[in-house]
């Protein structure tokens, strides 16, 4: 398999792609192309981005072709022996699973754009890139060439996305027998020195849970925005972060910790999920949905050990790490879907609506709750074995008998691999918080306390949210509501997601539409609505103690015993 990369003019952000299929035997054969990418379970129809098709043999004589599915093409071969697809791919978006092209830069997730014969996909391709003589290539490929590169197959064709410029900046550091390398494209100025004092703690942390790494070679893609950006798409051998504003991101307090979070993120994720596996996605079926209930394993375990690596490494302090702690706290806590719809549940609706908002409180995020049922097991296999097992022992075994015996995982691999570690049933357990839906709060205070942590929860800071019991957004000075609390008095009196505020008592609803119903809190509050078909209403709401929305505070406890400072200290380095 030969693909040839090219393109002629980037400002129409074409990019022109030719497969060249040899030792064909069939009187037809078939080009599948990807209908999604993995690490983002929802269909991406990639094929809508192709505005140009054809096969020819090696004399370039047409071969008839037809279209079998959106994104499935047959060809008549005719007796050639080799076959030729050429076709092009509009590469206009930027983000870390994307294609794009500018003058910039060629950047390309070969799942979004290579074709593939489906009962040839184990056969090793050649990726050849037609490029500037001075531009750079950052990709984890074998490079047999400055622009030509080899995979052992498809699946690690499409999982080494690449950054093709003159622009990138790179440096690299070692950890056992691995080099990591640092590739930055983008208006940035990496402080190298930093990045590698940071970078080294949490990756020796992970791979001393793991006890190696499975790559010689790791490569970090940054993608660096002029604007507020934050995206990471992980991969075996590599992953691709996308952050901005280009000043913020090496600034401690503003998007540097993020960089730092979604770096230990999606380096975890090197085992878990590349290699660690449901089952339902071992091998992956790039044409169609991998329906799993475990994204809680998948997304939940890593959204938590991403950033407890960084406080285990002391990359993050106690405070880095609440902060953290808290948004996952506010995510689960302000979301009343938490009582509609399981995690587990949630998991597998992915491919329904999980990437964006859906209907109004229906669904839980695989990540949030997934992060927190994992802080709660982990929490009860430590106290069940007086901390001589944890989570930790899960990933491990996972791992090694699963992962390293070419198996994937099961809902039952999971609640065995827990009892096991644990040595008490959690069938109860899964059931509820994983497979049911009842709340956290009980089982994760006690969790908390058992790690020597706390959190209480205040009323949320925007008066609206905290006592109205609805969220909006402003935009261009329109105030619109995005959320409403489940029986909240602004639910009763009639305000539902989408409505317009126009007035706060009569003044104009803007930016300081919070303080303005802070200030009216003694008295009726009386808010113009537009409502859906653009009609005003005056609502009339009378604020009473009740708190809706909330914000949650964890930090170490502050009465602890010694057992639990004890707890603490093992559990967070």
């Amino acid at each position: 398999m030969i693909y040839t990369v090219s393109y002629q003019q980037p400002n129409t952000h074409y990019i022109d792609i030719e497969l060249e299929v040899n030792g064909v035997e069939e009187s037809t054969i078939q080009f599948q192309l990807p209908a999604w990418r993995p690490g983002r379970y929802e269909l991406g129809n990639f094929a809508k981005n192709i505005q140009r098709w054809n096969a020819c043999d090696a004399d370039g004589n047409e071969l008839p072709s037809k279209k079998l599915t959106k994104d499935l093409w047959e060809v008549t071969t005719n007796g050639a022996e080799t076959v030729i697809v050429k076709y092009n791919y509009f590469a206009n978006e930027l983000n870390a699973g994307s294609t794009f092209l500018d003058a910039t830069q060629l950047y390309i997730n070969g799942v979004n754009c290579f074709l593939y014969v489906p009962n040839r996909m184990d056969e090793v391709c050649e990726l050849q890139l037609e490029l500037p003589e001075n531009y750079q290539v950052a990709c984890g490929l074998k490079a047999l060439g400055s622009f030509a590169f080899e995979a052992i197959d498809f699946h690690e064709l499409v999982d080494c996305p690449l950054i093709a410029s003159d622009t990138l900046k790179k440096d690299s550091y070692q950890v056992g027998d691995t080099t990591f390398y640092l590739w930055f494209q983008g208006e940035c100025q990496p402080d190298f020195e930093r990045l590698k004092k940071d970078f080294i703690p949490f990756t020796e942390k992970q791979m001393e849970l793991f006890g190696d790494f499975p790559t010689p070679e790791y490569h970090f893609l940054f993608q660096i925005l002029p604007h507020r950006a934050y995206h990471g798409v992980e991969h075996s051998n590599s992953t691709v972060c996308l952050l901005g504003p280009s000043y913020d991101v090496m600034k401690k307090g503003g998007m540097y910790d993020e960089l730092l979070g979604v770096s230990s993120h999606e380096l975890f994720h090197t085992w878990n999920v590349k290699r660690i596996r449901p089952i339902e996605m071992w091998p992956y079926d790039y044409a169609k949905e991998n329906y799993s209930r475990l994204g809680y394993l998948s997304e939940g375990v890593t959204t938590l050990y991403g950033d407890v690596m960084l406080l285990r490494s002391g990359v993050f302090s106690e405070v880095d790490y609440f902060k953290t702690l808290n948004q996952l706290l506010d995510r689960h806590f302000n979301n009343p879907a938490v009582s509609n719809l399981s995690v587990a549940d949630s998991s597998f609706d992915t491919w329904l609506d999980g990437y964006v908002a859906g209907v109004p409180n229906r669904k839980t995020s695989i990540y949030t709750e997934g992060a927190l049922c994992t802080l709660m097991l982990d929490a009860k296999i430590r106290e069940a074995t007086n901390h001589q097992k944890s989570f930790d022992d899960v990933m491990r075994i996972f791992h090694e008998e699963f992962y390293q015996n070419n198996r994937g995982i099961s809902e039952a691999d999971y609640l065995a691999t827990i009892n096991r570690v644990c040595g008490v049933d959690l069938t109860e357990f899964v059931n509820s918080y994983i497979n049911g839906t009842v709340s956290y709060a009980p089982e994760l205070k006690k969790a908390l306390a058992f790690l020597g942590m706390e959190y209480k929860a205040l009323p949320a800071e925007a008066y609206n949210e905290a006592y109205l019991g609805i969220k909006v957004m402003d935009t261009n000075g329109v105030i619109q509501v995005v959320a409403v609390y489940p029986d909240s008095i602004a639910e009763q009196a009639g305000i539902g997601v989408n409505d317009e505020v126009v007035t706060v008592n009569g003044y104009k609803a803007g930016a300081d539409f919070s303080q303005w119903c802070a200030y009216f809190k003694n008295e009726t509050i009386v808010l113009g609505v537009k409502q859906n078909y653009g009609n005003i209403i005056d609502v009339y709401l009378k604020p009473s103690d009740r708190i809706y929305y909330k914000k949650h505070l964890a930090q170490r406890m502050v009465n602890a015993t010694k057992e639990q400072i004890a707890s603490f200290e093992k559990w967070g380095s």
